[in-house]
């Protein structure tokens, strides 16, 4: 199964002086883990999760002040439609982060999350009660 298979093609797309309220507020609405960073004057194409509001906040800062773009990953991973899923859990598992900008040319066109992934590999597990332990 490919990424295209698997990817979220709704992508939240926000710009770098969003706050992080605003950012988080934003995520919680379309119930994703991650928001696309958008910045043509600076870095460009950024990333920023879940992770990097919670370590803010975790440093006491304001989420009303701090801004998406002083907290968005830049040196990103990106992964393409054609890669297959093996591929994109390899790039998760060696960086140690759980979503991956899918580009199509230099347009982002989706992301895909572990749990995306989890979703394709497990679908029997889907109508398949869970085993209970027994003692």
């Amino acid at each position: 199964m490919l990424v295209r298979d698997a990817m979220s093609t709704m992508v939240l797309t926000i710009g770098p002086t969003h706050t992080l309220r605003q950012s988080a507020r934003l995520m919680s609405a379309r119930r994703v883990g991650a928001a696309v960073v958008l910045d043509p004057d600076g870095c460009g194409i950024g990333i920023l999760t879940e992770r990097d509001i919670l370590n803010s906040l975790a440093l006491n800062q304001d989420p009303d002040h701090e801004r998406a773009g002083t907290h968005t990953t830049t040196d990103v991973v990106f992964a393409a439609p054609s890669w297959t899923l093996e591929d994109a859990a390899d790039a998760m598992t060696h960086g140690n982060f759980r979503h991956l900008i899918v580009l199509d040319g230099r347009e982002p066109v989706g992301i895909v999350s572990v749990r995306d992934i989890t979703r394709c590999w497990t679908p029997a597990r889907r109508h398949t009660p869970a085993p209970t332990l027994t003692a």
